[in-house]
């Protein structure tokens, strides 16, 4: 049977699938030599270098080969290019990024070259517009400013208590299985935690409704056939954006008018020191991204967490000693910054599973990045994930290691852009602090209430979502 052929018959499994895309890649890819060639030539004068790659299977490009495996795909364009090299994908020729320097200096932007605006748009733009990551310059700084009083230390540890509390809850209702799903479970646990701490709604039909929404918006922005077709991912993710919009904007009036501490009453109150507030346009854009930013990001490093402690056990069992040493059922931020081995397994997970995987930029003008001359109009890829798993910089990079970040001799030695998984620049990630706090109050609490392991002979398949995602439903063996 050719791989087109088998390709078409239904797999009986997530690996039979993977294999599949694998071998068909590779069949297709074979038809198509590589003919390596620079993206653009570079002016005369300039001694730059060009971009170099190649665009691979008419029209796909190298989409098949970077869903198949991304991490590997990803090491080999390294491996064969450097740093800076460009690809085909659906239409367009995307340069990508990797390592520290060329990921520096893309945040940094020193010359305002790279606009978030447009790299961000034909990605994620019809369902996250206008979020505060999809925002350039004067502009971004300036709404920055007024979100930044929803991030205040008295804010996130009001936002912390609700935290611990849903956890508890949630956590409390688990029950010890030989295949519990540990991903859907910390999906539903983290939403429920985002529709009361960022909107401030009780459990039930309003909040039921919400969380549908927000899950067809994310899905509708990792849509493979991206057109408005009745029925289709994108066309479900369309329509619940338009809910949403719908939801925040009658609300607005009322949480001006009140003292709600959740996430979008503050958002409604912000200004910031000469007084400048968003208008409820802003606010409901904001909302809508930041509920993703959120939630989707904080799912993926906690539920791989728990896949990696589940694998290493001694692990496990140190951060468990940790979490008995300050038995605290509410955390508040200091509490949270007297565990040094799980801050340092957290990061560890954010080094091996970057959530936000790939960031993306559009030049605005031509520029230059690592030597290399990139063209106006160039599409770029950031690719965290990857360049937090190259040899060059981390030793035996696919090894959950949290010793790594556990003294500080370690972390001097790690370059500043080396890890970054929260971006850097104007545009680093303004929910870092929210993010870590819930992460960490949640696995205190399971530390404290489970014990758990992987199946024998079972790991992860990844998908890809906004960054690595468990593809299936991550069982594992739970334990009281």
């Amino acid at each position: 049977m050719s791989p087109l052929a088998g390709a078409l018959a239904p797999p009986t499994s997530l690996a039979e699938a993977r294999h599949r895309a694998q071998a068909l890649g590779a069949a297709v890819t074979s038809r198509f030599p590589s003919n390596d060639r620079p993206l653009a030539l570079p002016p005369a004068d300039s001694r730059l270098a060009p971009v170099m790659g190649n665009y691979g299977v008419p029209y796909l490009g190298h989409v098949l080969s970077s869903i198949a495996d991304p991490l590997e795909f990803a090491r080999d364009r390294y491996a064969r290019y450097g740093p800076v090299s460009w690809a085909g994908g659906v239409g367009y020729r995307v340069v990508t990024l990797m390592g520290p320097e060329a990921l520096e200096t893309a945040w940094v932007n020193k010359d305002k070259a790279l606009s978030s605006t447009r790299g961000w748009q034909p990605v994620i733009g019809p369902f996250f517009h206008r979020g505060i990551m999809l925002l350039d310059f004067e502009e971004h700084r300036d709404h920055r400013r007024i979100m930044q009083q929803a991030f205040t230390r008295t804010a996130l540890n009001d936002y912390l208590a609700r935290t611990a509390d849903g956890a508890s809850r949630a956590i409390s209702g688990w029950q010890p299985a030989e295949r519990f799903p540990a991903y859907p479970s910390i999906k539903h646990l983290l939403l429920q935690q985002a529709a009361e701490v960022f909107v401030g709604t009780r459990l039930g039909q309003e909040s039921d409704q919400l969380i549908r929404d927000f899950h067809h918006t994310v899905r509708g922005g990792q849509a493979i056939i991206r057109a408005d077709v009745p029925g289709g991912v994108w066309a479900r993710g369309l329509n619940a954006r338009k809910r949403l919009e719908r939801y925040f904007r009658a609300q607005i009036p009322s949480r001006r008018r009140g003292d709600g501490a959740d996430l979008f009453s503050m958002l409604c109150r912000s200004e910031s020191e000469d007084g400048e507030r968003f208008t409820d346009q802003d606010i409901v854009n904001h909302m809508i991204f930041l509920l993703m930013a959120a939630h989707d990001t904080t799912a993926i490093a906690l539920s791989m967490l728990v896949y990696e402690l589940g694998r290493n056990s001694n692990w496990q069992n140190a951060l468990r000693d940790e979490a008995a040493t300050n038995p605290c059922d509410t955390p508040t931020l200091a509490d949270l910054e007297r565990y040094p081995l799980l801050d340092a397994a957290f990061k560890e997970i954010l080094r091996m599973y970057a959530p936000a995987g790939s960031l993306f930029r559009q030049a605005i003008t031509d520029t230059e990045i690592c030597g290399h001359f990139i063209p106006r109009k160039s599409q770029i890829a950031i690719n965290v994930y990857a360049s937090m798993r190259l040899a060059d910089w981390w030793p035996d990079p696919d090894t959950f290691d949290p010793s790594r970040f556990d003294n500080g001799a370690n972390r001097a030695a790690v370059s500043r852009y080396a890890f970054a998984p929260f971006g850097g620049g104007a545009h680093k990630c303004i929910g870092q602090q929210f993010a870590d706090m819930t992460v960490k109050s949640v696995m205190h609490q399971l530390l404290r209430s489970f014990r758990w392991a992987t199946p024998p002979g079972y790991r992860v398949p990844l998908t890809w979502g906004t960054g690595p995602t468990p593809a299936d439903s991550l069982p594992m063996i739970l334990a009281r």
